[in-house]
């Protein structure tokens, strides 16, 4: 494990590189971006368990299912409905729990960031304090690695001119000889004054990059750990859903087992029943006899008005012009 730590293996050989630091707020932020991807998970996923819930509880109370069924069977469906509005409100319910793992995972990234700003706006400072002495201390060598060029050519020209016969121009030499050696000396200090500082600083950062380092580990086990077990509880909730619903569905099914069909057409039988005789037969009956059965034997009975008697017998010839006439009957229509 010791060679897999953050900070023994984040540097680069670069004074002024940051290449090891950035890789690792790079991951972080990925870390970061990747609970917020979870938690829009958790929360697109409460949302389609809270419109299945919803959808399901306006399916179990508005629609009929078998309403006009009778005896077992009915109280097996009226078991089979409210076992569905069960799962419903379950499923509700557990769109709720989700909601909360995800405030849950919202509130552990806020936290992480909070305290990795702690951290990063130390290193940052840093980083910048290292450049600007860096560049200081680039700008003093310059100076220094100048005056000593300066003093090598003030040197140069005095030996050229050593047998000059000008005592002016060689004293001239001399005071510049020793102008550019005190530059030098100056310039020296300055650089081991700016070198110094920068070693300073340099320990500083590379204090504060290996607590940095250690920070960022902790903070990344940590988010590993987290995002895992929020992984896994999301897992176990919806199997404890599957089986809550799988319990309620058995409900039923232990209903349905109490279902009998005998006693269902049994309890409709003596629910509904009309009586036990059939109709009679429809028997023929003639008209005519009908008609002479309607008195009864031994009794005179009147006219009948629902049949015309006989014919008179006529009194006059066929051939007799009046046969038209029967005494006062007549067959023509007045």
């Amino acid at each position: 494990m010791t060679g897999s730590l953050f900070k023994a293996n984040f540097w680069n050989t670069d004074f002024l590189s940051t290449i090891g630091y950035d890789s690792i707020i790079q991951h972080l932020n990925n870390g970061r971006k990747n609970c917020k991807e979870f938690e829009d998970f958790l929360k697109e996923r409460a949302a389609i368990e809270e419109k299945y819930g919803k959808d399901l509880l306006n399916l179990s109370r508005k629609k009929p299912c078998g309403q006009s069924e009778i005896n077992t069977l009915k109280r097996a469906l009226d078991v089979f409905k409210q076992q569905v509005d069960n799962v419903a409100q379950c499923h509700i319910q557990l769109a709720q729990t989700l909601r909360e793992e995800a405030k849950r995972m919202e509130e552990f990234r806020e936290k992480q960031k909070l305290q990795r700003k702690k951290t990063e706006t130390i290193m940052d400072a840093l980083h910048k304090q290292k450049i600007t002495y860096y560049k200081k201390t680039m700008d003093a060598k310059k100076t220094y690695e100048q005056k000593c060029r300066d003093k090598d050519e003030a040197e140069q020209a005095v030996q050229r001119n050593a047998n000059a016969a000008n005592p002016k121009q060689q004293e001239k030499l001399f005071v510049k000889l020793a102008t550019s050696k005190t530059a030098v000396e100056d310039s020296d200090k300055t650089y081991m004054q700016h070198i110094n500082t920068l070693e300073k600083v340099r320990e500083d950062w590379q204090s504060e990059h290996i607590k940095a380092c250690e920070v960022f580990e902790a903070q990344e086990c940590e988010r590993i750990n987290f995002f895992r077990n929020a992984l896994w509880l999301h897992l176990n909730q919806l199997s404890q859903q599957c089986v809550t619903d799988d319990e309620m569905y058995e409900q039923v099914r232990k209903s349905l087992e109490l279902c009998s069909i005998e006693k269902d057409i049994q309890y409709f039988v003596n629910q509904r029943k009309t009586g036990h005789t059939p109709p009679a037969p429809i028997m023929y009956e003639n008209f005519y006899s009908s008609q002479r059965n309607a008195a009864p034997q031994g009794k005179t009975t009147g006219p009948n008005v629902a049949r015309r008697g006989p014919l008179p017998v006529p009194k006059h010839l066929p051939e007799d012009p009046d046969y038209s006439l029967v005494e006062d009957y007549t067959l023509l229509y007045q």
